[in-house]
């Protein structure tokens, strides 16, 4: 570092121009007059005395009288820690910058743009471990590991979870066992195809980036539920229906949990049709006034035009469109929509079949 450089910084540490050039000064001459210094410094005669014990004052150089003012530097420690010091305060501050422009505080109802992957996966497995009912993601292996220890926090507090995983080689050898995913999600599936980072949590937080093999290296992070909505309708129809499924803990036997209303449907209606009689707890959400509500009861009868016409054997459980259950409870009778629902009286967020009986 040459002379002027050393200067610059100096200042930069909180010296003026002539402190610096002055303490650069003493530091080369090792000791000398007022005087001497002023004129290799450049400082003006009538401004080294006060600049000297100024520096003096620092703790940078000490006075003393010899025929006329003398200077000599004190020994460079306290100088060196103070811009050590400074050096790790300007360190901090510049990780502290960067870690606020990647990863933005989300407040609510927001879309945040990013720049690292690593910032999306950070905030996906904090919303995860932070589920209450339901979490929808479809990863690579590698971000699969990344995540594996919050999927199977929230699965152990009894969160419903759909995994779509990626596995350019699906054999038994590449994907983890099925014990692995009894831990982790309710059910899970595979495909080998590259698919986006999504993960949906509670259908109001969606963390998404671009499958690995994109150009496109940026993430987003949304808060707020009519994205999710969006997000949520793209991972069942453009993934989900598209993978094969490795592992489910959703067998026939009741009670069954469903937080899908048209899968819900599409099981009960035949039952229905069967002269079942269908009892169920529902978990949602007031429609009016957005208080969660709990119902129990039976259910009559179900309103999904969409099912005639698809035929029971057909892929629907994407298909938009109503979808309603009807309830019987003991205070009446009521309609429950699934996610979104704005005609019926609830929204449902968890359906559990807790009896199917046959007179």
């Amino acid at each position: 570092m040459n002379e002027s450089t050393l200067t610059t910084v100096l200042e930069d540490a909180g010296l003026s121009p002539y402190q610096a050039e002055a303490y650069v000064t003493v530091l080369e001459l090792g000791s000398a007059s007022a005087t001497d210094v002023a004129d290799k410094s450049g400082v003006p005669d009538p401004r080294i005395y006060d600049v000297l014990r100024d520096l003096e004052q620092r703790g940078y150089v000490e006075t003393y009288e010899q025929d006329s003012l003398h200077v000599r530097a004190y020994s460079p420690e306290s100088v060196l820690e103070d811009l050590r010091g400074r050096a790790e305060r300007f360190e901090d501050a510049a990780k502290e910058i960067e870690g606020l422009w990647e990863s933005p505080e989300i407040d609510s109802h927001t879309v945040s743009l990013v720049k690292r992957i690593d910032t999306v996966l950070d905030k996906a497995e904090a919303k995860i471990r932070a589920a209450e009912n339901q979490v929808l993601v479809a990863v690579s292996q590698s971000q699969y590991v990344r995540l594996r220890d919050a999927l199977q926090d929230a699965h152990d507090r009894g969160v419903h979870v759909r995994l779509a995983i990626y596995a350019e080689d699906s054999s038994n050898h590449s994907l983890p066992p099925e014990s692995e995913f009894r831990t982790v999600a309710t059910e899970v599936r595979h495909r080998s195809i590259p698919m986006p980072l999504i993960v949906l949590v509670d259908r109001t937080a969606t963390c998404f980036a671009p499958h690995n093999l994109s150009t496109n290296r940026y993430g987003i992070i949304v808060e707020d539920r009519t994205h999710a909505y969006v997000f949520h309708w793209f991972f069942m129809a453009g993934l989900w229906e598209s993978t094969e499924p490795l592992f489910t803990d959703e067998g026939e036997s009741v009670p069954r949990t469903y937080v899908n209303i048209r899968n819900c449907i599409r099981d009960i209606a035949p039952l229905l049709e069967d002269g079942a009689t269908i009892t169920a707890t529902i978990q949602g959400i007031n429609v009016e006034s957005g208080a969660e509500v709990t119902l129990e009861g039976e259910i009559v009868d179900i309103d999904y035009p969409s099912l005639e016409d698809a035929g029971r054997d057909s892929l629907f459980s994407y298909l938009g469109g109503q979808a309603t259950i009807i309830v019987e409870t003991d205070e009446g009778v009521s309609k429950v929509g699934g996610w979104g629902a704005v005609i019926e009286d609830y929204e449902a967020t968890r359906i559990v079949i807790e009896d199917v009986s046959y007179e």
